[in-house]
């Protein structure tokens, strides 16, 4: 199904410009919200979670790991994170905390690889934050892309730990599209592991020859967007297409989601994809796309109470649309689209709640994270 965006925001309220406190307000289908910049000076910001006390932690696709007050000051980059290979797409990418955190110190980071032939690729690792924040201890990859063919383009890259304890990994195609349909590879697959890298005996490839038992779902093209439902506990992503085509999808175990057999976009000169289809037999059409592109970054499910009209919507950080776009759903169909901040127009490059019941964005244009509120 394709979209028709829904342009909410269209007049500005209230301008202020000067320090990172100023604020903005604009309307929205259900009120005004207040954007304020809480930190700036951040290089490429990609990833975004929250520390038990409402810090956050942030990567720096460069390669840096910092916390970030909720009065906008920054750590010195954390110790202990990886070389990451800084190539076209590629850096420091996503970052989570263990829903245990405050317990066991777990943090999850993905980033892209050099292999020794310069190959790029994605990998995962597991560290413990030490108590002071200064440092990653116990460092461990738990998982390493596999064939390593990538040259700097579709990474993919969120990790997520689901209800049930394992870890999802989301991957892009590397530029090698071909792959996406090959089980013997993780190109172009989500992957479902252990906490501690090792493979869930559930998992849907098990024991099957020629197919690696980590794969969960494969036909992705680059899932840079997911979040887990908040109710089901199913995993949810969002894709980039080509031009034209970016998707949700809601992956199944063993399941196959089509690139690039099928799409609902062209290639970027304008011809068809493959053989030009968007649905296929033993293939899962998508839960909705774009036309053209929002261009998705990061996702994710809003399920607190500051904002009551927004509960249960999906927010996701739009790259090309320059907005947080926001879906309300009826079950597994989006019924309704707005497009937040679309009159500011930057790259927002990933959107998370905070423990406040706030929305927060990353935006990647300024290197500055916006806090949204409901206005007074």
């Amino acid at each position: 199904m394709k979209l028709t965006a829904v342009l909410a925001l269209v007049s500005v309220v209230g301008l202020a410009a000067g320090p990172a406190d100023a604020a903005e307000t604009f309307d929205t289908q259900h009120g005004k919200i207040k954007v304020e910049t809480v930190a700036e000076g951040l290089r490429s910001p990609w990833g975004i979670d929250f520390l038990p006390d409402g810090r956050m932690i942030v990567t720096e696709k460069v390669g840096n790991l910092r916390i970030v007050g909720k009065d906008g000051s920054k750590s010195k980059p954390i110790l202990g994170t990886p070389l990451v290979g800084y190539v076209g797409q590629g850096g420091l990418l996503d970052v989570m905390l263990h829903p245990d955190f405050s317990s066991n110190r777990l943090v999850f980071l993905t980033y892209s690889e050099l292999s020794p032939d310069r190959r790029v690729y994605t990998a995962m690792l597991r560290g413990k934050l030490r108590t002071d924040d200064r440092q990653l201890d116990e460092v461990k990859v738990l998982f390493r892309q596999s064939p390593k063919v990538g040259s700097g383009r579709h990474f993919g890259s969120r990790v997520l730990v689901a209800p049930d304890g394992n870890v999802f990994v989301t991957l892009g195609d590397l530029g090698n599209r071909d792959l996406a349909q090959d089980l013997t590879g993780h190109v172009g697959k989500v992957v479902r592991l252990t906490v501690d890298g090792d493979i869930p005996n559930d998992n849907p490839f098990v024991g099957k020859s020629n197919a690696r038992p980590e794969i969960w779902s494969y036909g992705h093209r680059n899932i840079q967007g997911a979040d887990i439902h908040p109710v089901t506990g199913k995993l949810w992503t969002i894709e980039h297409g080509p031009r034209g085509g970016d998707e949700i999808n809601i992956p199944a175990a063993g399941a196959n989601y089509g690139w690039p057999l099928v799409s609902h976009g062209i290639e970027y000169s304008g011809g068809q994809i493959g053989d030009g289809k968007k649905l296929m037999d033993g293939v899962v059409p998508p839960v909705t796309t774009w036309t053209p592109v929002i261009a998705p970054g990061g996702m994710t499910f809003y399920n607190a109470d500051l904002f009551p009209a927004w509960k249960g919507n999906l927010l996701i950080g739009g790259l090309r649309a320059g907005a947080i776009v926001r879906l309300e759903l009826d079950g597994e169909k989006v019924v309704r689209e707005e497009r937040l901040l679309q009159p500011i127009g930057n790259r927002i490059r990933d959107v998370a709640v905070g423990p406040d019941g706030a929305v927060y964005a990353l935006d990647e244009s300024e290197g500055s994270i916006l806090r949204i509120t409901p206005a007074p």
